[in-house]
């Protein structure tokens, strides 16, 4: 019977799904089958051929598989690899090239033999590709094929780089990559404009023919792409479907990256539920978004007819149903984001007690805060509560070269109309310009170029939150360590991360915090920052009994936003307060036309934001609610 169920809950998947609660324990797993087939194949005094992938996906798959090698002897002297792809052109020694990145994860810390590592050369004459290409084929075949190839995926659905149009019976060949498969390897490039428009790739033949696939995805940012590589049609457009063909393969998936396929995305569509409230009010809004009805106009038929029906019998009327989700819905909206004085506060999201609340705003990057939640961190301040903000880390990679030195002309120009000294100032703005003349992609800037991009960073800040309405001693810098690396690869989180965190907290004893949730932002630094302050709270909490009354509140914007049935409060704006969102944001004058680092989004983040608020403000007007300008919208972390 279990089986059976299974294959209901399955039915619109194509190809086998393995889900694990995490990235961490389904890279081990995945290490674990590997190291199983170089131990079988070791035993049989045979070769186990690999084939290898880069990228963040494998990482930790690499480290276990390292983790095993020293502790537990795992030996790599039978094995034979073959990677997937390479930049072209692209030197070996480049930090972006792939033999630089197998070389720092895998391969110069386990007992390999070199001969037997195999990568696309990124250095080759045009006119050697192709020669190349067939070799890189038959090497492979002379050994029997690949016994087990690793995969990750694309946005685009590309596996190695078979961008879409790309043949189901591909080899291995060179290929021009897809915009925004360039955009995404931007940050690792210091910049587009300097990724190769080209690569040499294994071909989805190629791929095919291994006995064993394995293609891992990690996060809801690849959540899309995998729905429509494990559940749509196949299509060259989305080159992974052609692995639904395959009798051999198996996608490994965190939660996050299997959370839009249907069993976990809409369930009731392939078993029957246990409707918690969450569930339900999902149901429901889902169900009335989809046929464009207010909610309290959906009828039974409706609920019959999608689906539904199960919870149509065991909590309907469905009428009732109906009006407890609106109601809900309801609920959630207030004009009083830190609670409402001498009110009746049982079906509000925010205590009325205190009336004026200490709070604290936390903001991963110097411009988080006002471009995610700017018109409630303005209304918090308006309505008199004691707000502070606290700006994580610098944000000193994110500034262009060009507005170091207009700063630094303007300081010698400040200071020479002042009559004071200038010799020292020019020195070092002659220093800045020879090193960036000189300097490469992704190169780490120099101490004063990093200081002199943090300060205008900052300068943007106090701007933005003095226009919101706070004192200077209200606005605080952390610089936590972990990002001041002058890279965009940040250190792992320490202690003093921690601790720094502690001490802000300890020193205001907050009763609300707002934290960025955007997990989505594709620099990982919120996801990073938000667990900083959990850590921190989480210590206090076992000490300080004002930990106990303090609410988290995660606040999006910049890159994704809550999906409706997830929001806890949202908080109306006017027309007005658009406005004044929008001149909080200017302040930010570094971030404004043209980002460093903008993602796929091409438009300025006060537009992304506008759009996003109005956006949640026509979703809760279209389920039947009042219709406001524009709604931010946060839900409550329970720690």
């Amino acid at each position: 019977m279990a089986r059976l169920n299974l294959l209901e809950e399955t039915r619109y998947e194509k190809l086998p799904v393995t889900v694990y609660p995490d990235q961490k324990k389904a890279s081990i797993a995945v290490a674990h089958r590997i190291a199983k087939l170089i131990k079988d194949k070791a035993a049989k005094n045979k070769k186990a051929v690999l084939g290898l992938a880069t990228g963040v996906t494998p990482i930790n798959v690499y480290n276990e598989l390292v983790r095993m090698h020293r502790e537990e002897g795992l030996s790599f002297k039978n094995v034979i690899t073959f990677n997937l792809d390479e930049y072209y052109p692209m030197e070996a020694t480049a930090v972006q090239s792939y033999v630089t990145f197998m070389n720092e994860n895998l391969f110069a810390h386990v007992d390999i033999n070199k001969a037997n590592i195999h990568i696309p050369d990124g250095m080759l004459s045009k006119e050697e590709v192709a020669a190349f290409c067939l070799n890189y084929e038959k090497q492979i075949e002379a050994l029997g094929g690949l016994d087990l190839q690793i995969l990750g995926i694309g946005r685009t659905g590309h596996i190695g780089f078979n961008e879409p149009g790309s043949a189901p019976n591909s080899g291995t060949r060179i290929v021009t990559l897809d915009d925004l498969t360039r955009n995404d390897a931007s940050r690792d490039f210091g910049g587009k404009a300097n990724v190769p428009a080209k690569a040499i790739t294994m071909g989805i033949g190629t791929i095919f023919k291994a006995r064993e696939i394995i293609l891992m995805a990690w996060s809801k940012k690849k959540a899309p792409i995998i729905k429509k590589a494990v559940e749509g049609e196949m299509s060259g457009e989305v080159p992974a479907t052609y692995l639904q063909q395959s009798d051999n393969v198996e996608f490994v998936l965190d939660e996050d990256a299997a959370s839009d396929l249907t069993r976990f995305d809409t369930p009731w569509l392939v078993k029957d539920c246990i409707w918690n409230d969450q569930l339900k009010k999902k149901a429901v809004i889902w169900l009335a978004t989809r046929l464009k009805k207010p909610i309290l106009k959906l009828t039974e038929e409706d609920y019959n007819n999608h689906g539904m029906a199960q919870l149509a019998v065991e909590q309907g009327p469905v009428y009732n149903i109906n009006i407890d989700i609106f109601n809900k819905l309801q609920h959630t909206i207030t004009g009083w984001p830190g609670g409402k004085p001498n009110a009746d506060d049982s079906q509000r999201p925010e205590r009325s007690r205190p009336a004026k609340k200490r709070t604290v705003i936390f903001s991963p990057h110097p411009d988080d805060d006002v471009i995610s939640m700017g018109g409630t961190f303005i209304r918090l301040v308006d309505q008199g509560h004691d707000v502070q903000v606290a700006y994580q880390t610098s944000g000193n990679t994110a500034v262009w070269d060009d507005d170091v030195l207009r700063y630094v002309e303007f300081a010698i120009d400040f200071n020479h109309s002042k009559g004071n000294d200038t010799e020292g100032l020019k020195t070092t703005y002659e220093g800045m310009r020879k090193f960036m003349a000189k300097k490469q992609p992704n190169q780490v800037d120099t101490q004063v170029i990093r200081d002199v991009k943090g300060f205008i960073r900052k300068s943007e800040a106090i701007a933005g939150a003095r226009y919101a309405g706070l004192p200077d001693d209200h606005i605080h810098f952390m610089a936590l360590p972990f990002y001041e690396t002058g890279k965009t690869q940040k250190n792992s989180v320490g202690e003093a991360d921690i601790l720094l965190t502690i001490e802000l907290l300890q020193k205001i004893k907050p009763q609300q915090i707002f934290a960025a949730g955007d997990f989505a932002d594709p620099h990982g630094t919120h996801v990073v920052c938000f667990n900083i302050i959990l850590a921190a709270l989480n210590r206090l909490k076992v000490t300080e009994d004002w930990v106990k009354d303090c609410w988290l509140w995660m606040y999006r914007g910049a890159w994704h936003e809550f999906d409706t049935y997830e929001i806890e409060m949202a908080v109306p704006l006017s027309p007005q307060e658009v406005v004044r969102k929008r001149n909080a944001i200017f302040k930010h004058q570094s971030q404004k036309d043209r980002p460093v680092f903008p993602g796929d989004d091409a438009r300025e983040f006060w537009e992304r934001a506008e759009d996003r608020n109005r956006d949640t403000a026509r979703c809760y007007d279209e389920l039947g609610l009042a219709e406001y300008e524009a709604m931010e919208a946060f839900v409550r972390y329970k720690y």
